[in-house]
């Protein structure tokens, strides 16, 4: 098991002596006392994630609320603080496997923010991110069997009773299933899809344990 520490960069942004930006960023960093490929590329790749999200508040998205400010000073309306949020979690740390994914809120005004999550799967081995292919077992149709799984859950759910999907769910899962939206448990594998993918926004991020 490897050592992770979670570092924060956080900030507030102000223009005309109100904050108009605030924004909190975290990312993972495993801690070593000797020299290791995979070890090196996974912290250097999540600083850079990091840092461009930093970058991207102080810049894009800094100028969007400068703007917003301005309409809503001389239009009489509330001043809106933007936001931008990334909490991540490491959800397998062993044999030299490291999965985590990040959860990415943006608050951009409107009636509600929007979250993006996106996951990370590592091999510090072959110093390099693993498909989820990896895990198919030499199974050529894996991928019909997972989306087997996801549906039988929600329809499930839906019987029971739990959980709100669009009616056409089952094409959504089809057409919204994306290989790299998944991260490994102790449990098994995690697929995720993002908000509106297959529901409602009020059903957030839905996630479906698959093996």
């Amino acid at each position: 098991m490897n050592k992770i520490k979670m570092n924060t960069v956080e900030k507030e942004l102000y223009y005309q002596g109100e904050v108009i930006v605030r924004y909190k960023i975290e990312y993972p960093e495993i801690i070593t006392s000797y020299y290791n490929e995979g070890i090196q590329i996974f912290n250097h790749e999540n600083r850079k994630s990091a840092l461009e999200l930093k970058e991207y508040a102080e810049g894009e998205l800094y100028e969007q609320a400068k703007q917003t400010y301005e309409f809503n000073k001389k239009n009489g309306y509330p001043i809106m603080v933007y936001e931008l949020v990334r909490e991540c979690n490491i959800t397998y740390n062993q044999n030299q496997l490291v999965s985590l994914y990040c959860d990415e809120y943006i608050f951009e005004g409107g009636a509600h923010g929007n979250t993006l999550r996106k996951s990370q799967n590592w091999d510090l081995k072959i110093a390099q991110e693993i498909p989820l292919q990896a895990f198919s077992k030499g199974n050529p149709y894996y991928l019909i069997d997972i989306l087997k799984q996801i549906n039988k859950q929600i329809a499930e759910q839906i019987e029971n009773g739990v959980g709100s999907y669009f009616p056409q769910y089952c094409q959504l899962v089809l057409e919204t299933f994306n290989l790299e939206n998944y991260y490994l448990t102790p449990n098994g594998i995690v697929v995720f899809f993002q908000q509106y993918d297959i529901a409602p926004y009020s059903s957030g991020i839905l996630t479906f344990l698959v093996k």
